[in-house]
């Protein structure tokens, strides 16, 4: 019975039912002649900016309203899951507007991730990391714009370790979690799923929207949730205090790793990309 499951899933996928695009070159000069490049950019600021300044205010909101000093509990304001929702439900969002703009990547791991993978030029790379973190810097301040006080008195939303962990288990967090939300990316965008799942019907932002739900409602309590350098950073930046800083390489560290585990696991493991190209190379031979 397994011969003839076997001999059937060979035939049926002897001839290959999808096409992976080509690999991104390492160095494209061209696209910095392209006006869709830099409106690319254009939207990952715009996107960044948005997601720190909806996330930061939700944070924000949340510690005010269970504030015991204004007679505010636990039970007052949206809760961790309120922050969780807040999280994911922004990417879902901000992923379905720029994807067909820019990828929709919204944070330099997913780009770091995305470029170790062959998804995206080193040139578009390291650009997208920029305009991530100059939108996640605006974003926050923006966030500080409109509500000083309450930003400067609950933390501004950035990200440190908290009380009763040590910065070991909070960077294997940040690691754990990013390769959850990389391996999803990865995945939802898979052209081989696409191909041959086609019965399961898969919007990609919308797992991924659920990755980042998800690694929020187990993560929060360690690190207030990274899994994304810029919007670590612009928080930082913006709220400036000593122990925030002292924190950020775990920030920075933790997602790069994260995601750097997740693109080897996607294109080496499952999709075999290295004993494809050998298949490739003897064939030409």
């Amino acid at each position: 019975m397994a011969k003839d499951v076997e001999v059937q899933e060979q035939g049926e996928y002897s001839s290959k039912d999808y096409q992976d695009p080509p690999p991104a070159p390492l160095i494209d000069p061209e696209e910095l002649t392209k006006w869709s490049f830099w409106r690319a950019l254009i939207a990952e600021f715009i996107a960044t900016l948005l997601f720190l300044y909806i996330t930061v205010l939700t944070i924000i909101g949340y510690k005010s309203q269970t504030d015991p000093s204004k007679k505010g509990t636990e039970c007052d304001g949206v809760g961790i899951l309120g922050i969780a929702w807040s999280f994911g439900g922004m990417i879902f969002i901000l992923v379905y507007c720029t994807a067909g703009i820019s990828g929709g990547h919204i944070n330099p791991a997913v780009t770091f991730g995305l470029f170790l993978g062959r998804k995206v030029s080193l040139i578009r790379a390291l650009l997208y990391m920029v305009a991530q973190c100059a939108g996640a810097i605006c974003g926050a301040g923006l966030a500080k714009g409109f509500q000083t006080a309450y930003y400067d008195r609950y933390g501004g939303g950035a990200n440190s370790v908290a009380d009763g962990y040590n910065k070991g288990t909070a960077l294997g967090a940040e690691i754990i979690g990013t390769f959850v939300l990389v391996y999803t990316v990865f995945s939802a965008t898979d052209p081989k799923r696409n191909a041959r799942d086609s019965h399961v019907p898969v919007l990609a932002p919308l797992p991924i929207g659920f990755a980042v739900f998800m690694v929020h409602l187990a993560t929060i309590p360690i690190t207030g949730t990274g899994i994304n350098p810029a919007r670590s950073f612009g928080a930082a930046v913006i709220y400036n205090e000593d122990k925030i800083w002292d924190d950020q390489w775990i920030f920075w560290v933790g997602p790069i790793v994260g995601a750097a585990v997740a693109a080897f696991y996607h294109q080496y493991i499952l999709r075999a990309a290295a004993i494809k190209a050998l298949g490739s190379f003897r064939s030409n031979a």
